[in-house]
């Protein structure tokens, strides 16, 4: 089925939203999105970051969203709104329209005899689903999905395509998971035995939890979320994860918390509602992070976080030349200190 056109007049976008509308005509028919460098007449952009500021005066963009001080002596049309970008983000969905997938089971899909899947369920092409698990109405299964045992997808639901749900993974309502996603899978559990008086041999521990999510999360490309050791791996509602982050077991991330690309948190953390995880951050096992942390891109987090803030670790970019001189030096950082008289954590 083709995209459906769409298009929308600037008077009707203001009052959906509830923007104001200035300098513009109300009739103006606006029929996509674009940057502020690359808009055309017809089409909306958006003024949310001042450094962008001076690329205003030239572009062609028939209607850009911005804040009331960026309106003023503004030529064209503007909609005024307190948050430009999140202003922006909710008009831009209108022209996100993908057409719907059509009801029904695909011929080549493979389903369980137990497996429920409700009618208003679009299951695709070479779709497996496991014996025991539910799938709601009006969720979407795209190609080569796999819903393994005792699992469940939320009313609305989409897994896109060549997503795998192991086992025991729930899923809420409205929940989006993109291509190559892996929920449920073992966590890193293994136990060292030195007891039989040989080489000490890895026995590995029973992975006997699940996972669950709340609803309207978001799960990125190859990231991979561990079902738990006993309890369950949780992310509460309205969690969003980037590409190819690893959540390991029995971890629970709250509620609105993002997590930029290739983050990494080990087993049985806590993470609390409203944090902001940068890409490639690490956090350590067993922590608890408050809410509202904000965890800067590439920081390596050791022990817990009791206090909201940013937090940051790690040694800005330099030149090569003198990252070698310093790395040097970090090893005499020690001996230093106790030349000029200040004591290591271990003596104070």
């Amino acid at each position: 089925m083709p995209r459906v056109p769409f298009q929308i007049t600037a008077g009707e976008l203001a009052g959906r939203f509830g923007l104001e509308l200035r300098g513009g005509d109300p009739a103006l028919a606006i029929e996509g999105v674009g940057t502020l460098s690359g808009a055309g007449p017809a089409q909306l952009s958006f003024l949310a970051n001042p450094k962008y500021r001076a690329q205003l005066a030239q572009s062609s963009a028939g209607l850009v969203v911005m804040r009331g001080a960026d309106a003023e002596g503004h030529a064209g049309a503007a909609l005024v709104a307190a948050d430009p970008y999140v202003a922006y983000a909710r008009i831009a969905a209108l022209f996100d329209r993908a057409p719907a997938a059509d009801a029904g089971i695909h011929p080549s899909a493979v389903i369980d005899a137990t497996a429920e899947v409700d009618p208003g369920a679009a299951v695709g092409p070479f779709v497996a689903i496991g014996a025991g698990s539910r799938v709601a109405a009006g969720a979407r299964l795209g190609p080569g999905c796999v819903v393994g045992e005792d699992c469940e997808v939320g009313a609305g639901s989409v897994l896109v395509a060549r997503v795998t749900l192991v086992r025991r993974v729930r899923l809420g309502r409205r929940v989006l998971v993109h291509p190559g996603a892996v929920l449920g899978a073992d966590g890193f559990g293994i136990a060292l035995d030195r007891s039989q008086g040989i080489e000490p041999y890895w026995v590995k521990v029973p992975q006997l939890g699940g996972v669950r999510v709340g609803d309207d999360c978001e799960i990125g490309a190859n990231t991979t979320i561990d079902r738990g050791a006993l309890e369950d791996t949780v992310l509460e509602h309205d969690v969003r994860l980037d590409n190819q982050i690893q959540i390991a077991h029995n971890v629970r991330v709250g509620a609105h918390t993002a997590m930029a690309g290739c983050v990494a948190v080990a087993g049985s953390t806590t993470i609390g509602r409203y944090c902001m995880i940068g890409g490639a951050a690490g956090i350590a096992g067993h922590l608890d992070i408050c809410d509202r942390v904000v965890v800067t891109a590439m920081t390596l987090v050791t022990h817990s976080i009791r206090e909201p803030g940013e937090y940051s670790s790690g040694t800005p970019l330099m030149d090569s030349r003198s990252w070698r001189r310093n790395a040097v030096r970090f090893k005499q950082l020690d001996a230093l200190a106790r030349r000029v008289g200040t004591p290591s954590k271990g003596e104070a």
